[in-house]
């Protein structure tokens, strides 16, 4: 193999020793002493501590620098390797090489140039900013004929939306409202045969005007119209009242079925709660057959209902209105609400309402008879648990009733009614009005700490 970088190449010959510097170089430059190396010292006897304008070339290592000292033999050594940052002026050299500006090292004439030249870009920019928002114009600010953007086309409402709905149903429900005196109070109700003008309501939203000389009940309609109602009669016993007005022509509700209604379905109340005629709310069927004692607020109603829960808004002013189902029937009269005590009266989201199955036979009998017939068991109880059963204990016995002629007695605790559980006084209540007068029932009741069936043919109450 041939070539520069064989094997066998010759070497270059050893770097020859320069000749001693000149006589007259060594007294122009040399160092004092006759034993010292480098550079003479700079003028003053020591070397400055930075390059100055009047001495650019010395600094404190300068006597070391080969490149200053004239006995230095001259040859090529190894590349330049930096350690650390090297200073060269107001730049720095780091040990890859890369020169670094440093502001600490430059002049205080060029600093104070670049802080000049900043303050007038940012004067500039100021002025002419303020310049511009002074001349710019203002618009003025009536803008007379202005036309806003509407929406094209209209909202579509699907029919058996709650809009649908309540547009069918809102005219076939009233606005009751009630003077004796100096006192008045509002409610609501439900057209329920239209060709004569009945209407259906709760007893305790009219009962404070029956029979009270100078008492008024009006009825006001979605149209805004209103007529003098009379009261047809009344049940305290399922707080259900009809009224009639003489007005022809009016919309009849669609009374449905209230025993296919299931949790869970979506239900719309409509009435005029605090005096508001036209309200209309939504929710859910939240329960069945919720037993709710009715009684007090100034009438004689006393009554206990298996009622429709719903968590639709109801609150004062909502009784006797429509509970009305997807289809738009209505499935239930609004009656009562749930409140926390001390915290007022309107709704948290418990209401409850008589089911249409229910009124609708009540209202059928005063209309045809003035009142209405319960079945009656004939005891008077309270709600009692032994920790693991529930009933209701009797109190007391009417003489002569169905129960003290099955064999009834007291501190008997009724358990069920013809095989339906009963856990407290109220189910009891609507375990019998679930039954028609004559009917045969079997009450199965605790006594002595044993269960024992009796047979028990209900009265009329």
């Amino acid at each position: 193999m041939t070539g520069g970088f064989a094997g066998g190449r010759p070497l270059p010959p050893e770097a020859p020793v320069p000749p001693p510097p000149p006589e007259a170089l060594l007294r122009a430059f040399g160092p004092s002493g006759p034993s010292r190396r480098g550079l003479q010292d700079p003028p003053g006897g020591r070397p400055g501590a930075r390059r100055t304008s009047t001495g650019p070339w010395w600094k404190p290592d300068a006597r070391a620098d080969p490149w200053r000292d004239p006995h230095a033999p001259a040859a090529l050594g190894a590349p330049a390797v930096y350690d650390e940052e090297v200073r060269s002026g107001p730049f720095v050299v780091d040990a890859r090489g890369r020169r670094k500006i440093r502001l600490g090292d430059l002049s205080v004439r060029v600093a104070v140039l670049a802080v000049l030249a900043l303050l007038m870009v940012g004067a500039l920019g100021g002025g002419v900013g303020w310049v511009l928002t002074r001349t710019a114009h203002e618009s003025p600010l009536l803008t007379p004929g202005t036309k806003l953007s509407e929406v094209q086309p209209g909202v579509s409402r699907a029919p058996g939306s709650v809009s649908d709905i309540a547009a069918d149903v809102t005219p076939a429900v009233v606005s009751i409202e009630v003077r004796v005196g100096q006192a008045g109070a509002t409610g609501s109700g439900v057209v329920i045969e239209g060709k004569n003008g009945y209407i259906v309501t709760n007893n305790h939203v009219v009962s404070g005007a029956d029979g009270v000389d100078g008492a008024e009940i009006r009825a006001v309609f979605s149209d805004g119209s209103g007529s003098a109602a009379r009261i047809v009669g009344r049940d305290p016993a399922s707080d259900i009242a009809v009224l009639k007005v003489e007005k022809p022509g009016l919309l009849t509700a669609s009374l449905g079925n209230s025993d296919k209604v299931v949790v869970g379905d979506p239900v719309v109340a409509i009435g005029s709660p605090l005096g508001l005629a036209g309200t209309v709310t939504t929710g859910i069927i939240s329960a069945l057959e919720r037993p709710v004692r009715l009684s007090g607020e100034g009438s004689d109603t006393n009554a206990v209902i298996s009622a429709l829960q719903t968590d639709a808004p109801i609150n004062p002013g909502n009784s006797g209105g429509a509970l009305v189902d997807g289809t738009g029937a209505v499935i239930g009269i609004n009656t009562a609400i749930a409140s926390l005590g001390g915290s007022g009266s309107g709704s948290i989201g418990l209401g409850f309402a008589i089911p249409i199955n229910t009124a609708r036979d009540i209202a059928e009998q005063l209309i045809s008879t003035g009142k209405a017939v319960h079945a009656s068991l004939g005891v008077n109880a309270r709600s009692v648990t032994d920790g693991t059963r529930d009933g209701a204990l009797v109190l007391n016995v009417e003489p002569g009733s169905p129960a003290d002629a099955a064999g009834i007695r007291e501190e008997d605790v009724v358990i069920a009614v013809e095989g339906q559980r009963v856990g407290s006084s109220e189910e009891l209540v609507v375990a019998v009005d679930a039954h028609d007068p004559g009917d045969k029932v079997t009450v199965e009741v605790v006594r002595g700490g044993k269960s024992q069936e009796l047979e028990v043919t209900l009265a009329a109450a």
